[in-house]
């Protein structure tokens, strides 16, 4: 078994170097593009002042990320090479699906690229081929772990179809996440956080590795995506990210005690859905000001750093839960 714990201060630092790196060389280039994210006209009125700002900087951590794991693989080599080069391909495929939607949104000019059907179609068979990769070098089984109980459940054939939602529903979430400077990224870095202590208590390498990268990123992006960002990630860098975080915990038998712990993603997407769910059978009534809730707090008057400040504190308080949980 590889000792991970003398890597996880080189990990994080070299991933958050490239990062930062990545980000010098291409934000001029996307900002002589013209690459500017399109504003949703019935979001929050004051969004539109931030027309203009560029997208795609998900590219930023998405290319150190890649490196650094993908050094990682060679270097190890063995099951943990090889588990490490699929839980990139899965992120890396997830990434692109966001890409091609975000290139749509800038040729269109407008916030709508591919159509919901399409892009959970596509994340589907990209789940779905991780899944069947993972299972055929049996770096999966149908068990599963839960927080605060010392046996693991055996979910049978349910695992499968389980499993693909799992995958997909989380990158979502983490997608829905991504509406205000800083917000996913902050979120995101305390996924990382958990990651990597839950990873030395369990003696589970993979996620104390993709813990550190992920912390090394999502700092790293930080420089350009905090409050006010000069920079968006993008569905190119949201889908990259859940992408991460769904696959990893899935590949170390966590994807309840993650769900705990990402506990603010999961609201998020509640709270889209209670908000399509009840409009559609109110006939126009809402639950909130604005779905996701991130922007009900906003229309309720909070400015985005104080949003931030709020789920950030949520988030710490669900990965400490999920800790206990073990």
């Amino acid at each position: 078994m590889i000792d991970i714990r003398p890597h996880i201060a080189l990990a994080a630092l070299l991933t958050f170097l490239l990062t930062v790196v990545a980000g010098r060389v291409i934000l001029p280039l996307l900002r002589r593009r013209r690459a500017a994210q399109p504003i949703l006209e019935i979001g929050p009125a004051w969004h539109l002042t931030k027309a203009g700002t560029p997208t795609l900087g998900g590219l930023f951590f998405i290319i150190a990320t890649a490196i650094v794991l993908a050094l990682y693989a060679i270097a190890w080599g063995g099951e943990m090479g090889a588990t490490l080069a699929l839980l990139l391909a899965f992120a890396l495929l997830s990434a692109g699906i966001g890409l091609f939607d975000d290139l749509a949104k800038l040729a269109k000019r407008e916030n709508k690229g591919l159509s919901a059907p399409q892009k959970y179609f596509l994340q589907l068979l990209v789940a779905a081929l991780f899944l069947v990769a993972a299972r055929a070098r049996g770096l999966v089984d149908t068990t599963v772990w839960l927080p605060f109980f010392k046996n693991p459940l055996d979910l049978g054939g349910f695992y499968y179809p389980l499993a693909l939602l799992y995958l997909t529903g989380l990158e979502n979430a983490l997608n829905l996440t991504d509406g205000l400077d800083g917000l996913l990224s902050t979120t995101s870095l305390i996924m990382g956080g958990f990651f990597t202590l839950y990873g030395l208590l369990a003696g589970l390498s993979l996620l104390i590795l993709t813990g550190a990268v992920l912390m090394g990123a999502t700092i790293g992006f930080l420089v350009f995506n905090h409050y006010p960002a000069k920079v968006f990630m993008g569905d190119t860098g949201s889908l990259f990210l859940g992408a991460l975080v769904a696959g990893a915990s899935l590949l170390a038998a966590r994807p309840v005690t993650v769900l705990l712990a990402g506990g603010v993603f999961v609201f998020e997407a509640f709270s889209v859905a209670l908000q399509v769910v009840y409009f559609k059978i109110s006939h126009g009534k809402r639950v909130f000001l604005m779905a996701p809730f991130h922007h009900h707090l906003e229309k309720r008057g909070l400015r985005e750093p104080a949003v931030v400040g709020i789920f950030a504190l949520a988030a710490l308080v669900f990965a400490a839960l999920a800790l206990l949980g073990g």
